[in-house]
């Protein structure tokens, strides 16, 4: 891998989603691991580093808490003998996912009920909000 491969911090912010704080935020708590630094102290993030990022935002994004996230990526540097617990966690995250969309499929249909309410055309008072 060359230097080229390397991404700035903003480079890495543009590509990841995340901002810079919440880079930092990772990297100071752990979930980051060791970043590779420039010359001049710069971070640089590279493809294994975004790849890395991707899952972080996954997990992040449906909702995994931190000392969750936390405990994934230390099983994960652990190595191959934690590939059980790695799926067991991840399982257990992906129940919780689950319900998370049951739930929401079902307040859709709610909003969904509600609009087919307001377009039909009604005698009588005004729907109630």
């Amino acid at each position: 891998m060359t230097t080229t491969d390397r991404l700035t911090p903003a480079e890495a912010v543009r590509q990841s989603g995340f901002s810079l704080d919440t880079l930092r935020y990772y990297e100071r708590i752990g979930l980051l691991g060791t970043l590779e630094r420039s010359p001049g102290g710069r971070r640089r993030f590279t493809p294994d580093d975004l790849e890395w990022l991707g899952v972080l935002r996954c997990l992040r994004d449906t909702g995994m808490p931190i000392a969750e996230m936390l405990r994934y990526a230390g099983l994960v540097r652990a190595g191959e003998s934690t590939l059980a617990e790695r799926v067991e966690l991840l399982e257990a995250h992906d129940v919780r996912v689950e319900r998370q969309i049951a739930g929401l499929r079902a307040q859709q249909g709610r909003i969904r009920a509600k609009i087919g309410y307001y377009r039909t055309p009604k005698d009588g008072p005004p729907p109630a909000p």
